[in-house]
């Protein structure tokens, strides 16, 4: 799987989410192997979009679409400044990889040294889901140089911050530390979702 992940200021919130249901019906059809999106805005304006694609070649071919660069151009031009990409061909998906049944989506952005540790952790699926039972699951997305974009989908906020207050055991907890030294957290409140 390959993550592409879009960010960037926007206050123009009700045009930008009309132009995002406009790609499913106008150009969703046409992109080969898109697997689907998480989209949202946090409380300051800050749009995030979490794409999902069966490989960076089939990102790479829907990016090179005409009809793609048009869509993009418009896009481009709603928002209120420059916006970031970051494509992550290392992805994992844990517990259930998420649901457009959340009503309560995390993206946290940070960097590792040691990816292997985060992964081996999100691995422990029985932990996880013991210790936090209300997360739906997730996607982890690493760039080359240890940059990762976690997605984390929650029933609802109210669950994920009774969650946040459990103690993790000891051994998780260092690891916890280690990979949010640093990170920032994008509480999506009303997050949107597409598939095809």
């Amino acid at each position: 799987m390959f993550i592409q992940v879009i960010q960037g200021k926007c206050t123009r919130q009700d045009e930008l989410r009309a132009m995002a249901d406009s790609w499913r019906e106008e150009l969703g059809g046409g992109a080969v192997g898109w697997l689907g999106g998480t989209y949202g805005f946090t409380d300051d304006d800050s749009f995030i979009g979490v794409v999902r694609f069966e490989s960076h070649e089939a990102a790479m071919a829907n990016s090179s679409r005409p009809e793609q660069s048009a869509w993009a151009e418009k896009m481009m031009a709603m928002m209120d400044g420059p916006v970031e990409f970051h494509d992550c061909d290392d992805v994992t998906m844990f517990l259930d990889g998420g649901s457009d049944d959340a009503g309560f989506v995390q993206v946290i952005r940070g960097r590792v040294d040691d990816p292997s540790r985060i992964k081996a952790m999100l691995a422990e699926t029985t932990t996880l889901h013991e210790m936090r039972p209300e997360i739906i699951g997730g996607t982890l997305a690493i760039e080359d140089d240890g940059t990762f974009t976690e997605t984390v989908a929650f029933r609802d906020e109210e669950s994920a911050r009774k969650g946040e207050q459990m103690e993790p055991p000891p051994d998780v907890a260092q690891d916890l530390q280690m990979m949010m030294q640093g990170a920032t957290f994008y509480d999506l409140h009303h997050p949107w979702f597409e598939s095809p």
